[in-house]
């Protein structure tokens, strides 16, 4: 019989002991995956999201917080107070083009469904918008809808087809080809249609920003804040704050996962321990048969190593499980509501590698006080243990 054999003899021994021990680890290591899974996909869908936006400034009502940032992303209603002028101010700008959406909530076989009004002109350029299937808006009064090619797919919606929106019935116009992003989950209309469907006056939500000039963004911030009285975001303040909420949340409910791993550590002490003093003889015959003190602490903390290596493999592949499982539910949640365009667990195989690693460290650390405990027993002690 080799050491290998001889570890795994000795660790499942006691089945009951083992299954239980090993789940502690496992539990620990698959919510510590499961939350990294889930938050490096989370923040690559938020950067694509942001990349989509194809601004480079957003004008907002002044005072605008977090959430609100989040909601641009999200596709979530935002209040209506940023009037036409304020936009035709911006707008008057030399370098920059500005872009006003509103954005809101209508319903799609009983689904909540974010609908935007746009200006028809600007935003196919600005978008770079293709239509797979009907037309594109004929006028800024075309009472017509275009439908994202996801949402058009997974409600089953086809030209011709009417939605009500506000009580009013309206027909699907156009299908958009799936761009990846939030647009593809997005029904739009003309803006001056939804000013009036929503009774939104001459007002927006906000305001997209392209500029010429890269290098002179900061200036057009302060620019824009001269001429109104709005709040302005570069696209890169926007995924900064957006990504700092999300890393925090996420730190967080990483923590709580090691804690679990900790906790499972101790379970290990725990069970090496009692091995120690149930194998008090058999330690002895070993001793007795010439083992060093090294071959007994080494035996010990190959079978800790040994709960730290099978309960990382498992808790890994536990993990990546529940992120799968959990990434469509977490679109339920208006925050990450534009996660289900994509797939919020992201496989990282540095993340795995990580994962098993430090539930090793975790095990064999765990296992160091137990086997120089069975290492410090006398031939004699051992022998005599019944």
């Amino acid at each position: 019989m080799n050491v290998f054999q001889m570890t795994v003899r000795n660790v499942t021994r006691r089945r009951g002991r083992f299954l239980f021990t090993l789940m502690g680890i496992t539990v620990g290591i698959a919510a510590l995956v499961t939350f990294l899974a889930l938050g490096g996909g989370l923040k690559r869908e938020i950067q694509r999201e942001a990349n989509a936006l194809g601004a480079h400034l957003i004008v907002t009502p002044k005072g605008s917080c977090a959430y609100e940032q989040v909601s641009i992303l999200a596709g979530e209603p935002l209040p209506i107070n940023i009037t036409d002028d304020e936009v035709a101010r911006v707008a008057a700008i030399n370098g920059l083009e500005a872009v006003p959406l509103i954005t809101v909530k209508t319903g799609v076989n009983n689904q909540p469904v974010p609908i935007t009004g746009v200006p028809v002109a600007q935003m196919k350029e600005f978008k770079e918008w293709k239509v797979a299937e009907g037309r594109y808006f004929t006028s800024p009064e075309d009472a017509g809808i275009l439908v994202g090619g996801r949402l058009a797919h997974e409600e089953r919606l086809a030209i011709g087809d009417h939605l009500r929106v506000r009580g009013t019935e309206m027909p699907i116009v156009g299908i958009l080809e799936k761009t990846g992003n939030r647009d593809d989950s997005t029904l739009f209309i003309p803006l001056p249609v939804a000013q009036r469907l929503f009774e939104a006056g001459d007002m927006v939500s906000y305001v997209l920003i392209r500029v010429d000039d890269l290098s002179r963004v900061d200036q057009y911030i302060l620019e824009i804040q001269e001429t109104v009285n709005l709040g302005v975001v570069s696209d890169e303040q926007l995924l900064a704050s957006v990504l700092a909420i999300v890393g925090t949340v996420g730190t967080t409910m990483q923590l709580v996962a090691v804690v679990a791993v900790l906790a499972a550590a101790f379970g290990i002490v725990n069970t090496m321990l009692t091995a120690t003093y149930e194998r008090r003889r058999e330690i002895g015959i070993l001793q007795a048969m010439g083992a060093r003190r090294r071959t007994i602490f080494t035996l010990f903390m190959l079978e800790s190593g040994f709960y730290g290596l099978l309960g990382g493999i498992t808790g890994v592949i536990t993990g990546l499980i529940a992120a799968r499982i959990a990434s469509p539910l977490i679109s339920s949640n208006a925050f990450t509501s534009f996660v289900h365009n994509g797939d919020a667990a992201m496989l990282d195989f540095s993340l795995l590698v990580n994962a098993v690693g430090f539930s090793l460290i975790a095990a064999v650390a765990a296992g160091v006080y137990p086997a120089w405990r069975a290492s410090q027993l006398s031939p004699v002690e051992a022998i005599s243990y019944e």
